[in-house]
């Protein structure tokens, strides 16, 4: 059983986990204390278990948001902002963009 110290909001934690996952449980605390950070930058004084209230919920709302997007994905349900209208003077202008770029390419392999 392996056993790492991550910091998380300027408190280290003890934390054991499967042989070889060391790493990876050190990201993950990296992730959380990413959100800490970010509850800390409201600005409010919040103690260590409320701090990590908080960046629980943070996570458990992405997780959420993500789990909304695959099922879409899954069902073939387009997400809104994919819905962005594609104004065809700029479509035009970077497919002429882009036929030069391989042009220019093709030449450079020529040469």
């Amino acid at each position: 059983m392996g056993q790492v110290t991550v910091r998380v909001g300027g408190y280290s934690h003890p934390v054991s986990c499967e042989d070889g996952q060391e790493a990876h449980l050190v990201t993950l605390a990296g992730e959380v204390d990413r959100r800490v950070a970010s509850v800390k930058t409201m600005g409010a004084q919040y103690g260590e278990s409320r701090l990590l209230l908080l960046a629980a919920l943070l996570l458990a709302d992405e997780v959420h948001d993500l789990k909304v997007e695959l099922a879409q994905a899954r069902a073939g349900i387009i997400p809104p902002q994919s819905r962005v209208p594609v104004d065809p003077r700029l479509a035009e202008t970077l497919s002429r963009v882009a036929e030069r770029i391989e042009g220019i390419a093709s030449n450079l392999e020529k040469s």
